[in-house]
């Protein structure tokens, strides 16, 4: 099975690159999905959690406070990195599990994890090939500011805690760059899927 990393930036159209690779018959992981699973109540990930950032970090009903989280980790660089720390073995460990279990499934499919630390964790080394997402600098802050209601200000701040796109296209074996519309987005993921569909059959 074709292992394959997505990538980029926050707010530069990963999720809907995914989900075209998912339409075209691509296994798609979403590390989102699995950091929420790997602090689920009663997991050790979300022990470790409390551990190190304390009780308030929990809900009335146990479960993560993920905003009172977010508020920490974003202003202080030493608590992402920590948060950071804790969670991605927990993460990787489950991603790996369902990479086994897909290639069982399907010897040769393509497996797809879309994940934004990647690079920055070294997760990437872990896949045949990495496909990083990007868009005008001017386009992610619109969309940034769009999605989560963030002032101009508080957009670029979370942009800027992050590897800058062109550092991070360094790394890519494919290039999809989402400025434009849907549609275009939509050419540019079938080619990429094409490529990797001749890979799995060489």
């Amino acid at each position: 099975m074709l292992r394959v990393g997505l990538t980029g930036s926050i707010a530069v159209g990963k999720s809907f690159v995914a989900g075209v690779l998912a339409e075209l018959g691509c296994r798609v992981m979403d590390a989102d999905k699995t950091a929420r699973e790997v602090v689920a109540p009663g997991t050790p990930g979300l022990a470790a959690v409390v551990d190190a950032f304390g009780a308030e970090t929990l809900q009335s009903d146990g479960t993560l406070d993920r905003q009172q989280v977010g508020a920490m980790v974003f202003a202080d660089e030493q608590k992402r990195q920590l948060l950071n720390s804790i969670l991605h073995p927990y993460i990787i460990a489950k991603q790996d599990q369902q990479l086994r279990d897909w290639e069982t499934q399907d010897p040769n499919g393509i497996a797809v994890v879309d994940a934004a630390l990647m690079i920055e964790s070294g997760g990437y080394k872990r896949f045949d090939k990495l496909i990083v997402v990007h868009c005008r600098p001017e386009i992610q802050l619109e969309r940034l500011m769009e999605r989560s209601g963030l002032s101009r200000e508080e957009a670029q701040r979370r942009i800027d805690t992050q590897m800058p796109q062109d550092e991070k296209k360094s790394f890519g074996d494919y290039l999809i760059d989402t400025s434009e519309t849907f549609e275009e987005t939509r050419k540019l993921t079938k080619v990429v899927y094409e490529n990797l569909r001749q890979l799995t059959k060489s």
